[in-house]
C-alpha cells in the first residue's frame, strides 16, 4: 500500500467521502431543495386558489362563535369530534372550524370555513398541522418530506438532512487545503470556482436546514428530542390538567401537533364557551389576531387559546382556561421561553418560509434554486474529470483512503463515525452502504486483474 503524509491521507478520506455524498446523496438533496423551494413559493398561489373559502363578506357585524360553529356542525352532521376553531377576527377572513376525522391521516383535520358575518359555508377541505396549509401545499409538503411514500419515504429527506452539513463543511475544507496557488483558467477550474463560491454563499443555510430538517426526521428526530430534553431546551406548554400532575412537554410542539385525544370519549360541548374562552383569553393578554381555540379533551382538562402568528415578531403565547369558571389556570409567554426553545421556533419557521414573510420566501427561493444549481455543477465537474474505465484506479476508494491514515487517525475517525451513526441512524446505514460499494468495486477490479494477467 502506497504511503502518504497524514495531511494527504486525511484529504483523500475527505475527498472520497465528499464524492460519495455528492454522487449518491446529491440527488436526494436536489429533490428536497427543489420541492422545498416550491413549497415556500406557493403561499400566495394557495391563497388565490382557495380565496372563496378563505374570505367572506366585506364589513358587517361578526356573529358569535357559537353560531358559526353550529353551522359547521350541521355540515358534518355532528358525527365528528370538534378539534379546534380558528376565528376570523380581521378583515373579511373566514372562521376555520376543524374536526378530527378518523378517515384522514395524522395531523390532518377536516375544516369547514364559515363567513363570520353571513354564516355562509364558504369551504370544506382538509387542512394540515398547526401551519394550517391547504391541499395544494399539503401535497407539496408530503412530497418534500416523503416523496408521497408515507413513513418509508421519509428516509429520503432524513438522508439528505443527515449528509448535507457534512458535504458543506467537507467541501469548504477541501477547497481550503487544495485551492491552487494561482488562478488557472480552464473548464474544470471554472466549474470548481463556481461550485465553491456557491458553497460559501449557501454554507450557513445548508447548516441551518440540516439542523432543522433533522428535528422533523423519523429516526434522528427522537435523538434530537432527547438531547433537548436533557439540556432543558424543550418548548414550554400550558398545563391543561385541572386536577393532578403537570402534563409532559410535547417534544414536537414547535412544529408538529398530532390529533390530541383521538381515543378519548366525546364530550358534549357548550358552544357558547368558545366565545367565553376567547373573551377570557383577551382579558389575559392574548392579543394576536391569529388564534386557535381548542376545547378540552376530557372533563379534567382545560380549554386552550393559543396565538399562532409565527411571523416576526413571533406571537405564540398560550393560556389554559378552566371551563367551569372561565378563569386562566396556566399560561406560557414566548418572551419567557429558554433561548434554545426560541431559536428552535425561529429556525423551524424560517425553514418554512414564514418568519419574515415575503422576504423570507424570496430568500429561500434564491437559496433553494442556488443549491440545485450547485449540485448540478458538482455533477458536471465529476463528469468532466471522470477517468476512463480502463484507467480507473481501484485504490481510490474510501476504504483505501481510510487505511492510509495513521493509527490514531483511524481510531478517531472510526469513533466519530460510530457516534454519528448512533445519533443519525440513516447516516450510519448509508455510510455502511458506501463501504459496501467500495468493497464490491475492489473485488471487481481484483477479478479483472486476475483475468488479464
Amino acid at each position: 500500500m502506497t504511503t502518504c503524509t497524514p495531511r494527504a491521507a486525511w484529504l483523500n478520506v475527505l475527498r472520497r467521502l465528499h464524492f460519495y455524498i455528492g454522487l449518491f446523496v446529491g440527488p436526494f438533496i436536489f429533490v428536497a431543495a427543489l420541492s422545498g423551494t416550491l413549497y415556500v413559493a406557493t403561499p400566495q398561489l394557495e391563497n388565490w386558489l382557495y380565496r372563496d373559502a378563505l374570505y367572506g363578506a366585506e364589513g358587517g357585524t361578526r356573529q358569535p362563535l357559537a353560531e358559526q360553529i353550529a353551522v359547521a356542525e350541521q355540515v358534518t352532521g355532528g358525527h365528528l369530534r370538534l378539534h379546534a376553531v380558528r376565528p376570523g377576527l380581521t378583515g373579511n377572513e373566514t372562521t376555520r372550524v376543524m374536526f378530527a376525522d378518523p378517515q384522514l391521516g395524522a395531523s390532518e383535520n377536516r375544516a369547514i370555513f364559515i363567513d363570520p358575518v353571513t354564516l355562509q359555508v364558504k369551504g370544506d377541505m382538509t387542512v394540515y398541522d398547526t401551519s394550517g396549509i391547504l391541499p395544494l401545499r399539503q401535497w407539496i409538503d408530503y412530497f418534500h418530506r416523503s416523496l408521497l411514500l408515507g413513513d418509508a419515504g421519509r428516509l429520503y429527506s432524513e438522508l439528505a438532512a443527515s449528509w448535507m452539513w457534512v458535504a458543506a463543511l467537507g467541501g469548504i475544507a477541501l477547497w481550503f487545503f487544495t485551492r491552487p496557488k494561482r488562478r488557472i483558467n480552464n473548464t474544470v477550474q471554472h466549474h470548481r470556482r463556481l461550485h465553491v463560491s456557491l458553497g460559501w454563499i449557501l454554507l450557513a443555510g445548508m447548516l441551518l436546514f440540516s439542523a432543522t430538517g433533522l428535528t422533523w426526521s423519523q429516526w434522528a428526530g427522537g435523538n434530537v428530542d432527547s438531547l433537548r430534553a436533557a439540556f432543558g431546551w424543550m418548548t414550554p406548554q400550558v398545563n391543561t390538567q385541572l386536577h393532578g400532575m403537570q402534563e409532559m412537554n410535547d417534544p414536537h410542539a414547535e412544529h408538529h401537533m398530532m390529533h390530541d385525544g383521538m381515543n378519548m370519549p366525546d364530550m358534549q360541548l357548550d358552544l357558547v364557551q368558545f366565545d367565553e374562552a376567547l373573551h377570557s383569553a383577551r382579558l389575559a393578554g392574548i392579543a394576536a389576531s391569529k388564534l386557535e381555540i381548542r376545547p378540552p379533551r376530557s372533563a379534567d382538562k382545560a380549554w386552550t387559546v393559543t396565538e399562532i402568528d409565527r411571523g416576526w415578531p413571533t406571537r405564540v403565547d398560550a393560556v389554559a382556561i378552566d371551563g367551569n369558571t372561565m378563569t386562566v389556570v396556566d399560561r406560557t409567554r414566548f418572551a419567557d421561553f429558554p433561548l434554545m426553545a426560541k431559536l428552535t421556533r425561529w429556525g423551524v419557521d424560517f425553514h418554512m418560509g414564514i418568519l419574515f414573510g415575503l422576504a423570507n420566501q424570496l430568500l429561500l427561493i434564491a437559496f433553494g434554486s442556488a443549491l440545485c444549481v450547485m449540485i448540478v455543477i458538482g455533477y458536471r465537474l465529476w463528469w468532466i474529470r471522470r477517468p476512463a474505465s480502463a484507467n480507473a484506479n481501484p485504490a481510490s476508494t474510501l476504504r483505501h483512503a481510510w487505511l492510509s491514515l495513521p493509527l490514531s487517525g483511524r481510531v478517531i475517525s472510526a469513533l466519530l463515525a460510530l457516534l454519528l451513526g448512533l445519533a443519525l441512524p440513516v447516516m450510519g446505514a448509508s455510510l455502511l452502504l458506501f463501504i459496501l460499494i467500495d468493497a464490491v468495486r475492489w473485488k471487481q477490479h481484483a477479478r479483472r486483474s486476475v483475468v488479464t494477467m
